[in-house]
């Protein structure tokens, strides 16, 4: 059994994740059982209070949702407006409007999330 410390720095933090990918593959009533359970709590924990997921970027969130879905910037006209506007939101130009956000939620991109943040 690892020496189990609460996890207060990065390097520690990756220990454990270290170790906790070893036991993923334990069985029902192994002995690690315990120590899984453990270090797994400490690390929602360390999580929970040092690690900042953040929101991601609103112009990145569109990147990626359009690079998940094979969309083309001309896919992004009818909610953004012209193509200009669209290469002008993308190459971070122009900020994104209330507007344009509404039309993006709207149409199934739900991105509120992302945009509520980086006004």
């Amino acid at each position: 059994m690892m020496n189990i410390k609460i996890i207060k720095t990065e390097q520690e933090y990756k220990n454990a994740l270290a170790r906790i990918e070893k036991l993923m593959n334990i069985h029902s009533g192994d002995s690690r059982e315990d120590e899984l359970e453990l270090l797994s709590l400490l690390v929602e924990k360390y999580e929970d209070e040092c690690v900042d997921a953040g929101l991601p970027d609103p112009v990145e969130a569109i990147k990626f949702r359009m690079e998940q879905a094979g969309l083309k910037r001309k896919d992004l006209v009818s909610y953004i407006g012209s193509q200009s506007k669209v290469s002008e939101v993308l190459n971070r130009k122009r900020p994104l409007s209330l507007s344009m956000i509404r039309a993006l939620n709207e149409g199934a991109w739900n991105f509120c999330r992302s945009f509520a943040s980086k006004k």
